[in-house]
């Protein structure tokens, strides 16, 4: 692999029952991190095309140091893998919305399979509290939304109801890299 690409620019690796980045089994022990691998993934976050160059300078290490960090961290699972941050609304995907659900107990691994496969789909989570599932979705626009909700959701006999939350505005808190088209790409500049 040349020097200026990163590995694994994939998803991670999926586990038993197909869900990238989840685990299966017992807890895996956290990987250590020290300061240097911290500003590594606040780097990659903010810019997951930064060069290894780019990221080697910042936080002050070598360019061959800064690539085993990389790999190391891509190696323990701790980086799943690089993705674009898209603006919905430009990608004709004007409405957004948290769902939370209420579902059978212990249908968890099959609601979820089902929720992968709605269009839209962009998070699922099983959280404790007054539900058991968020979804974030986003759609073309409130129709779609609707149809989402009172035909496909509500379809699957292991939900028992549902809240929907309408998102107004958002804001993306990893969003603190160069403006689009002004940072660094995959080469050695």
């Amino acid at each position: 692999m040349p020097d200026e690409q990163m590995a694994g620019t994939g998803p991670g690796p999926a586990a038993p029952g197909g869900v990238p980045g989840a685990t299966a089994g017992p807890p895996v022990t956290p990987r250590p991190l020290d300061p240097i691998d911290r500003s590594i993934m606040r780097l990659l976050q903010a810019d997951g095309r930064a060069s290894i160059r780019s990221v080697a300078e910042q936080v002050h290490v070598s360019r061959a140091n800064a690539y085993a960090r990389i790999n190391r961290l891509i190696d323990d699972g701790v980086i799943r893998g690089f993705t674009a941050r898209v603006n919905h609304e430009r990608a004709g995907q004007g409405a957004s919305a948290y769902i939370t659900l209420k579902i059978v107990q212990n249908s968890w691994r099959t609601v979820r399979e089902q929720l992968r496969e709605l269009p839209g789909a962009a998070h699922i989570a099983l959280v404790s509290g007054d539900f058991d599932v968020l979804l974030l979705v986003h759609t073309p626009d409130n129709r779609t939304l609707r149809e989402l909700v009172l035909t496909r959701l509500q379809a699957i006999p292991e939900v028992l109801s549902t809240r929907t939350l309408l998102v107004f505005e958002e804001t993306d808190l990893l969003d603190t890299g160069p403006a689009p088209g002004t940072g660094p790409t995959i080469s050695e500049e």
